[in-house]
């Protein structure tokens, strides 16, 4: 009987240490927008373009430029911040990605012949 009051004593002692050693852990900032995921994607998009002959070669050469154009605006942003995005270059990076999105879109869906 003393031992069942003792270890309960003493689980009941340590219980409050134990709940209070637990390191306190925040989730790491996640942003639901990815950049080089949404790069890939359009890249793909582009490609799919090409092979299936929805995009002249012209057009293609365009939108290259432009992603190019994006890719190296990104990296000066980042030079600038030690190699992060502020909130407000993610948005404008967000904006030329999506101008750049619909541009693809338009070119790919066009009417004039192949």
């Amino acid at each position: 009987m003393n031992i069942r009051i003792f270890a309960l004593a003493t689980t009941l002692a340590l219980a409050p240490a134990v709940l209070f050693a637990q390191p306190v852990t925040t989730p790491a900032v996640t942003h639901p927008y990815n950049i080089h995921q949404r790069k890939v994607n359009q890249q793909d998009r582009i490609g799919q373009g090409v092979r299936k002959g929805t995009l002249r070669p012209s057009e293609t050469a365009r939108l290259e430029r432009q992603e190019v154009r994006i890719n190296r605006e990104e990296r000066g942003m980042r030079s600038r911040n030690n190699g992060h995005l502020t909130r407000q270059n993610r948005r404008t990076l967000r904006h030329r990605q999506n101008r750049e999105s619909k541009r693809i879109f338009r070119l790919k869906h066009n009417a004039r012949g192949r």
